[in-house]
């Protein structure tokens, strides 16, 4: 295992699982390890003999790094990856595909759009051969508990102080605020399910940082509220996609998607609308969908 708090750490018979739960803090000062002579990725896979690499890193929306090296090298070493970050499906989709496939190894995403809701392998496995035509959500929890806490009264900063306590938003909640980490989740769905390369700066983006509480109240008395819509569609030139703050009628699903929960409407040439909601999930969401992962790679 590999975490800020504990250190590069491998064993090739494997670890307690109290280690997570006892190993104190100080017991590493940054950059240390408790297992002697790992400097890089490449000799703690070699180190641990690991068959599958859980990548958890967090989101670089400008580069999908150190994600990106850290699969890579997991696949070259021989080992299937997994990971919760989308910045390697936005940067390096092609590439790590052609070189699992090389290897004979998995590639593996689920929880990195709706957290472990089965996105992904539902077109892979339940869908073949279906025409995805484009699709519309909500895919950011932060900005949807922002909006949710303003249209009860909270200002915006009360509101984002919210969702920081809820353990959605972090500290520097910005990539969420302006839209980086739901347009990185509309290029992984466009990647993937469209079959259509699509850059970041070609995505339409805007966030909800311009809102104040007055607007979006009066916005959800008029029967309109605000949610940050993430949208693509099939063009006779490609895709276009957008991540912008939208006024949703009542009479549309996406209007009654608050707090933590999210949407995404698929429409395709078989099904007109395809709809999955995902209602207030915890953190266990995100590790079933890498469990569900796991279950994946290692079945014959």
């Amino acid at each position: 295992m590999a975490t800020r708090r504990l250190g590069w750490q491998a064993d090739s018979e494997g670890f307690d699982t109290g280690l997570l739960e006892t190993a104190p803090t100080a017991a590493l000062g940054p950059g240390r390890a408790r297992t002697p002579g790992l400097h890089s990725v490449h000799e703690w896979l070699r180190a641990a003999g690991a068959d599958v690499l859980f990548e958890a890193t967090s989101l670089n929306p400008q580069s999908g790094q150190p994600a990106i090296d850290h699969i890579r090298a997991a696949l070259e070493s021989g080992a299937h990856a997994i990971t919760a970050n989308k910045g390697p499906i936005v940067h390096a989709y092609d590439e790590l595909c052609s070189l699992a496939a090389t290897r004979g190894r998995r590639f593996l995403f689920e929880s990195t759009v709706m957290d472990g809701v089965p996105i992904f392998s539902m077109f892979r496995d339940s869908l073949p051969g279906v025409h995805l035509r484009g699709f519309r959500g909500i895919l950011n929890s932060t900005t949807n508990v922002i909006l949710t806490g303003m249209e009860e009264g909270l200002s915006f900063q009360e509101s984002l102080a919210k969702a920081q306590q809820m353990g959605v938003a972090e500290t520097d909640a910005s990539q969420d605020i302006d839209g980086w980490d739901a347009a990185v989740k509309v290029a992984a769905l466009v990647t993937v399910l469209m079959g259509v390369r699509i850059r970041l700066d070609e995505i339409e983006r805007e966030g909800i940082g311009k809102l104040s509480g007055e607007v979006v109240r009066a916005a959800r008395t008029q029967g309109k509220p605000y949610k940050l819509v993430c949208r693509a569609q099939r063009t006779g030139h490609g895709v276009t996609a957008t991540v912008r703050p939208e006024q949703v009628p009542l009479s549309d699903p996406l209007a009654w998607v608050a707090g933590t929960s999210s949407i995404v409407y698929f429409e395709t040439d078989i099904f007109p609308g395809l709809a999955i909601t995902e209602n207030h999930p915890g953190l266990e969401a995100t590790a079933y969908g890498m469990l569900a992962d796991f279950v994946r790679a290692v079945t014959p």
